[in-house]
């Protein structure tokens, strides 16, 4: 009987050591603790180990986008947060990753930051070009905003009398009428909410791209989408068309296709841990995010569940044939 019982205990442990062997424990990055995203990758994290065989996923705070990138070529993290323009700059070794280029793939976007180019309607401006001389907010002192903004202003050959300072001074200074607008990030489809408090006791509009203007930032800024926004950001405001870019999570190339299909099968198949996480993915198709904000190659595995869906993916978001 002892003999018996050994040997099942050691059959026992074996297999133990066996399923324990094939687990794959990665590393998710994530960003400030204190974030909204935060929360979003803590659901993540747990769909992954609830739905994704084999795959056993742990959550670490970390500084977001650049820190994840970084961490990802040091084999420190294996999958992150990135926003799709700064992981367009990695892959191309450009801006910040000058002749460091990152080897990367999208897995999906599960949120977009369309930048809304608001205005006091008193301003009596109706364009983009009408900024010329206007004191105009570029977006936030220091933020992704701002430098997209001057970046995509230079592409279109625009001007204005920039105005720099923090959430706080522009709001004040909009409705005071010292500044006559600024770019902010939506939440989604939707105005934020310092835009909404301005709109409380001051009319605004936003101010869109031309269809010439949207082809040119189409040709000549990879790094960010072109979106149409639909009517109803806000009461009153039409539909219009501006320039974006989305959150996501990519990984490096090096990770498996089964790895990754099986995390993009996972996530796509939840239909609430992720909007409790985050209220404004109530709704929202990551597949279509994807689509809409993606710059950078999708990753092996995340194609294979693209075309089982029989989603047609454009020639960006596909890797290059190995």
């Amino acid at each position: 009987m002892k003999h018996t019982f050994r040997a099942l205990l050691g059959a026992t442990i074996l297999a133990s050591t066996a399923f324990n062997a094939q687990a794959q424990d990665l590393l998710i990055g994530s960003t400030s603790a204190s974030s909204s995203h935060y929360g979003y990758f803590v659901a993540v994290g747990q769909l992954i180990n609830e739905n994704a065989e084999g795959v056993k996923a742990t959550v670490v705070e970390t500084g977001a986008t650049m820190d994840n990138i970084r961490r990802m070529s040091r084999n420190q993290i294996d999958l992150g947060l990135v926003t799709t323009n700064v992981a367009q700059h990695a892959n191309a070794g450009s801006n910040e990753f000058e002749g460091n280029a990152q080897d990367l793939r999208l897995l999906w976007v599960y949120t977009g930051a369309p930048q809304n180019v608001v205005l006091r309607n008193d301003a009596n401006v109706d364009s983009l070009e009408g900024l010329a001389s206007v004191k105009f907010n570029p977006g936030i002192k220091g933020s992704a905003t701002e430098s997209t903004t001057e970046a995509v202003f230079k592409t279109l050959g625009l001007t204005a009398d920039y105005v720099r300072g923090s959430t706080t001074d522009i709001v004040n200074s909009i409705k005071d009428n010292r500044v006559a607008g600024y770019v902010k990030s939506g939440s989604g489809n939707k105005l934020d909410g310092s835009t909404m408090d301005i709109a409380t006791a001051t009319d605004i509009g936003i101010l869109g791209l031309s269809a010439e203007q949207a082809d040119k930032l189409r040709a000549e800024m990879p790094d960010i989408s072109v979106v149409d926004i639909p009517a109803g950001a806000a009461d009153g405001i039409p539909a219009y068309t501006t320039w974006s870019f989305g959150v996501g999570v990519a990984a490096p190339a090096s990770m498996d296709d089964e790895t990754a299909y099986k995390i993009v099968s996972a996530i796509m198949a939840d239909t609430s841990a992720q909007a409790n996480a985050m209220a404004s993915l109530k709704g929202a198709s990551l597949a279509d995010m994807t689509l809409q904000f993606g710059t950078i190659p999708l990753h092996p595995g995340a194609v294979r569940w693209f075309e089982e869906q029989g989603i047609e993916l454009p020639a960006k978001l596909l890797p290059a044939a190995k």
